[in-house]
């Protein structure tokens, strides 16, 4: 398992109930989580095979900015 992280806009609830039929479409994560109350608003995934790119697009698609933390 690898432990990817990203810098998002996700920064309420809402976000991330908005992100999340997104992310969970994606095989091969286990978990995900965003901490809203960093300043980076941290997305950080625990993948079982899913890309850093796989994960940019999906929360792209789904609105967000993102980018490699």
């Amino acid at each position: 398992m690898k432990e990817l992280k990203f810098k998002t806009n996700i920064d309420c609830q809402g976000c991330v109930n908005a992100v999340t039929p997104f992310l969970n479409k994606i095989p091969g994560i286990k978990t995900w989580s965003v901490d809203t109350n960093n300043p980076n608003k941290i997305l950080t995934v625990q993948s079982l095979g899913a890309t850093e790119e796989d994960i940019i697009n999906i929360v792209k698609k789904a609105g967000f900015t993102i980018q490699k933390n």
